[in-house]
C-alpha cells in the first residue's frame, strides 16, 4: 500500500446545496493516516451530508476533494469510485443479510471466483474463519464461517461489517453511529472493534452522539454546526465535562439567534 501521502482524504471549502438550502458550507478537513476523527453535532447539523459527499452519495455543489493528496474529479466521483480508492462505511442500520451465512456476508458483491469463473466457496469460508479468530478474536463455540448473521448479537454484527471493511483493505472506515441501541457490553465489543482499525494502521470517522464513546476514542473531534466545522478539538486538550459545556453553550447560542 503506497504510504506516500500526508491524508488519507482532505476538504477544502467543500459546499452541498440542496436548490437554495445550503447543507454543507465551506468545509475543510484533513484526516491523515492512522487516526480516528469523532464528528459530532446535533441532529440536522450536516454530518450525514457531509459523510455523504465524501463518500460518493451526494456530489459537492463546490469546492475540491483530495484523496491521497491528489485532487478528485467531483463530476465522477460515485460510491464505486469511493470503493475503489479504499473507502468503507459501516452503517447504523442493518447492512448484513440476516440469513446468509457470514462467509457469504463478507465477499458480497466481491466474490473470489476459480480460473473457470465459479465462485471459490472453500476459500471464501477459510479466509472468513481467518478473519473471525485472527481479526476479530470470534473463538467461542458456535461461530464460524458458516453461521448465520441472525445468530449474532448486535455488537457482533458491527463487528462482522467493521472486519469486512479491513479486509477489503479499506484506508478509510467511516462508522455511522455504530453504538446505536446496543446494550453496554456490546457497545464495549463495538468500541474494542473501533480502537482495532486504529491499531492496524488505517483511519476512521467516527460519527457518534454518545460523547464519552467518542471523546475516548477520537484524536480529534470535529464539531459540526448548521453545516459548518465550528471546532477542531483534541481530547487531551478538552476533558469531557468541557466539551459538554461548550456545546450546550453552542446550542443556546443558536437559540439565541433563532429568536433574534
Amino acid at each position: 500500500m503506497d504510504k506516500n501521502y500526508k491524508h488519507i482524504i482532505r476538504a477544502e471549502r467543500l459546499c452541498v446545496s440542496f436548490g437554495k438550502v445550503r447543507a454543507l458550507s465551506d468545509i475543510d478537513l484533513a484526516i491523515g493516516r492512522n487516526e480516528i476523527v469523532g464528528l459530532i453535532g446535533d441532529n440536522g447539523a450536516g454530518k450525514s451530508t457531509l459523510i455523504k459527499a465524501l463518500t460518493g452519495v451526494i456530489p459537492p455543489t463546490s469546492g475540491r476533494l483530495f484523496i491521497r493528496d491528489e485532487a478528485v474529479d467531483l463530476h465522477n466521483y460515485s460510491v464505486s469510485r469511493a470503493h475503489a480508492l479504499r473507502f468503507e462505511t459501516v452503517y447504523q442500520e442493518k447492512s448484513l443479510g440476516e440469513k446468509q451465512p457470514l462467509w457469504r456476508n463478507f465477499f458480497v458483491g466481491r466474490q473470489i471466483t476459480n480460473r473457470f469463473g465459479f465462485i471459490n466457496v472453500r476459500e471464501q469460508r477459510r479466509i472468513a474463519n481467518e478473519i473471525l479468530q485472527r481479526q476479530l478474536g470470534f473463538r467461542g463455540v458456535g461461530i464460524d464461517a458458516d453461521s448465520t448473521v441472525s445468530k449474532l448479537s448486535g455488537g457482533e454484527r458491527q463487528g462482522i461489517a467493521i472486519g469486512r471493511a479491513m479486509y477489503f483493505d479499506a484506508d478509510l472506515i467511516i462508522l455511522d453511529e455504530p453504538t446505536t441501541a446496543l446494550a453496554i457490553k456490546e457497545v464495549r465489543k463495538v468500541l474494542d472493534f473501533v480502537r482495532s482499525i486504529k491499531e492496524a494502521g488505517r483511519a476512521a470517522i467516527y460519527i457518534e452522539h454518545n460523547l464519552a464513546h467518542v471523546h475516548a476514542l477520537a484524536d480529534r473531534l470535529l464539531v459540526l454546526d448548521r453545516g459548518r466545522i465550528v471546532a477542531d478539538i483534541r481530547p487531551a486538550d478538552m476533558s469531557l465535562q468541557d466539551l459538554t459545556t461548550f456545546l450546550i453553550e453552542q446550542q443556546q447560542s443558536r437559540e439565541v439567534e433563532s429568536v433574534a
